[in-house]
């Protein structure tokens, strides 16, 4: 077998489902790539981008946006369970800027404020709308 069976999952349900040559994903300790008959592993998710290079395509890569999460790898399929995922043709890039903005007041604010658990939630706020404008550019 020379194809991966690639699987997104949030809690709304199955957000991507392709056989894919390559999977390259960022983890909390930094990036990985994913091809065939890989060791089986189980790893965290970093808020970033997901690119799978599709079987059906030489040169075709989809873009998703995934904001954390995890990822398993076992018997040629990878299963992402992810917090929430878009791919990059799902994404409304005008609600994802007022993300940004809205991110960004409340980080002026909470520093204003000293208040490190909102300012922790607004930078996470921020990585997530970012993560999803750069995914959307990719269309």
């Amino acid at each position: 077998m020379d194809w991966l069976t690639v699987n997104v999952v949030t809690p709304d349900g199955l957000v991507y489902d392709h056989r894919a040559t390559i999977v390259v994903a960022k983890t909390t300790d930094g990036e990985i790539g994913i091809l065939p008959k890989h060791a089986p592993i189980i790893v965290p998710l970093a808020i970033d981008e997901v690119r799978v290079k599709r079987t059906d395509s030489e040169t075709h890569v989809d873009w998703i946006a995934v904001n954390g999460g995890i990822m398993e790898v076992r018997d040629n399929v990878i299963s992402i369970i992810a917090d929430s995922a878009e791919r990059e043709r799902d994404i409304d890039v005008s609600r994802a800027e007022r993300a940004k903005q809205r991110a960004e007041r409340m980080i002026e604010k909470a520093k204003e404020n000293a208040n490190k658990d909102d300012l922790r939630r607004a930078t996470v706020a921020l990585h997530r709308a970012i993560n999803r404008i750069n995914v959307s550019k990719h269309t």
